[in-house]
């Protein structure tokens, strides 16, 4: 992975290059192969992580169709 420093400000140049290994997964790949993972352990952890989504899209579709309200998010820079 590639990243351009202009100016030599590596500050901006870090920020990009952990904008890219999020977006690309990285963290959580290095999260994931930090330590050996059975292969039950991770079935039943793909199996709750798609539970996760199915709700989590489930929750989203009747939100849309206003049958539940939208959470408020909380104001920014309330501290």
């Amino acid at each position: 992975m590639q990243v351009l420093v202009r100016d030599n400000n590596v500050d901006q140049a870090l920020k990009a290059l952990k904008k890219k290994m999020q977006r690309e997964g990285i963290f959580r790949e290095m999260k994931l192969r930090g330590h050996y993972e059975k292969p039950s352990e991770k079935r039943a952890r793909e199996k709750a992580e798609a539970v996760r989504r199915a709700r989590k899209l489930a929750r989203k579709k009747l939100q849309r169709e206003g049958l539940l309200p939208v959470k408020a998010k909380p104001a920014a820079g309330g501290r």
